[in-house]
């Protein structure tokens, strides 16, 4: 091979390997290039998904404390039955199939369970299960809608001063009115705000049978006797006379001890409380925290006896 030809393969030998090496720099660098592409897809679907989660339980705050698009109001004052079932305010009790124990489907007992504050529908509605299986009755609801902490808050204190218009209390009202007058008794239940709910629905009874039926203040007071009302925790401070009434309360709970039947001392000796005549007040010490103290199946159905029992106990 002449010096010529030798040159030239030399020539072609570089330009080979050095094509070869520009071709494996570019396939380094589109790999790096695509992994770098790949990771910052991964790390913005992950910052992605961490704002949607962060906005989500924002938006989840925000609903519990101000109420947020308020879908629960839809069901206030509304009857609620099994399986979370509603009917509106004013069907009666006898067309509402109610939640039953889930080892009796056929109970021969029935209560009307009134809920507290911050608890939508379904919250009542596992409430209500959980009633039915402690008390072995038919469980029928009357829904006091939450619209957040803040608003539930402020009705609280209107229900307190009954001042304003409470559709639950309304649709309790007219329940146990129409029961009455039907000539059947009738059992209440309630928690916390569903005290003060039942305080004034139970209010709005004796003056309606007073003025629209002419019925004097002792006839009230005998016919609403038909009336059994149990309240656990509950935030009314006073009941109408008439009706039979146990009141469940934690002293650890400040909910009843500072708004309701309080804690058995200091204030109460005074004219501020009253728990309707001839009432009994089971007290009790459990728990800590809110929902230690003040929640229903926590706390209060525990200590649960049944009705008759406990109140010829406190007589």
């Amino acid at each position: 091979m002449n010096p010529i030809e030798r040159g030239r393969n030399l020539f072609q030998n570089v330009r080979t390997g050095a094509q070869n090496a520009v071709e494996k720099a570019q396939q380094t660098v589109g790999t790096v290039a695509n992994k770098v592409v790949e990771g910052g897809q991964q790390v913005g679907r992950f910052v992605d998904a961490f704002e949607d989660k962060a906005t989500d339980k924002a938006r989840a705050l925000g609903s519990s404390l101000f109420g947020g698009s308020k879908p629960d109001r839809a069901f206030d004052g509304h009857l609620v039955g099994a399986g979370g079932q509603t009917f509106p305010p004013g069907t009666p009790l006898s067309q509402v199939p109610g939640v039953t124990p889930r080892n009796n489907p056929n109970p021969t007992e029935t209560f009307i369970y009134v809920n507290g504050i911050s608890n939508d529908k379904d919250t009542q509605f596992r409430s209500m299960q959980q009633l039915a299986d402690a008390t072995g009755g038919k469980v029928i609801g009357v829904h006091n809608a939450t619209e957040g902490m803040v608003a539930d808050l402020a009705q609280c204190v209107k229900d307190k001063m009954d001042k304003g218009h409470n559709p639950a209390v309304d649709s309790l009202a007219d329940s146990v009115y129409t029961e009455l007058k039907a000539g059947r008794g009738v059992h209440l239940m309630a928690h916390s705000q569903g005290g003060l709910i039942t305080s004034r629905a139970l209010q709005d009874v004796a003056n309606r049978l007073r003025i629209e039926d002419g019925m004097s203040k002792g006839d009230v007071e005998k016919l609403m006797g038909r009336v059994n009302v149990e309240t656990f925790g509950g935030a009314a401070g006073r009941y109408p006379d008439g009706p039979k009434y146990v009141h469940y309360v934690n002293n650890k709970d400040i909910v009843p001890t500072w708004f309701g039947q309080g804690n058995g001392k200091g204030l109460d000796d005074w004219a501020l409380r009253d728990g309707g005549k001839g009432a009994v007040v089971r007290r009790f010490e459990h728990g800590s925290g809110i929902q230690g103290t003040h929640g229903l199946n926590d706390a209060y159905l525990p200590q649960r006896v049944p009705f008759d029992q406990a109140y010829a106990a406190g007589k």
